[in-house]
This record gives C-alpha cells, structure tokens and sequence, in this order.
C-alpha cells in the first residue's frame, strides 16, 4: 500500500482497488500506518485524502528496492 501511495495522494477506495484488498482491511492498515507516522489524511468534505509523510516515502522507496532485489537476486541495484 506504501508504494502505491508513491505517485501521490489518493483515496482509501483506490488504494483498496489498487492492492486488491477490501476497503475496510485498507483502512486498517491505514490507521496504522497513521499510528507509525507513514502516512497523513487530509478531509475533503466526506472522504479522507491519504498521502505518505516524508518518512512514509522514504520507506516506500526502500520497500521499492527491496521488491526489486527479491525479483530479481542476481541483479545489482
């Protein structure tokens, strides 16, 4: 879910949609990664807005790393 958040801000819905995950398991995770300082939500009118904090992002980019060392052992990064 992190590093679907990496292109911007967007909604819980589309972060479930995303991640093939159910919305309500998303905005769990949410609320947690909240907890950890991840990720900020931002009200527009009803719905929440979710984006990563600067550590949040950082985090994501090394999650990104690592995904990409794991599919592929043999590569350098």
């Amino acid at each position: 879910m992190l590093t679907a958040l990496k292109s911007g801000p967007k909604y819980a819905t589309i972060i479930a949609k995303e991640t093939d995950c159910t919305y309500s398991h998303t905005v769990k995770l949410l609320d947690l990664f909240e907890e950890f300082d991840l990720v900020d939500f931002e009200k527009k009118g009803r719905i929440k807005l979710v984006k990563l904090t600067e550590f949040g992002d950082e985090i994501a980019k090394t999650m990104d790393v690592l995904l990409m060392r794991l599919s592929n052992p043999k590569e350098k990064v």
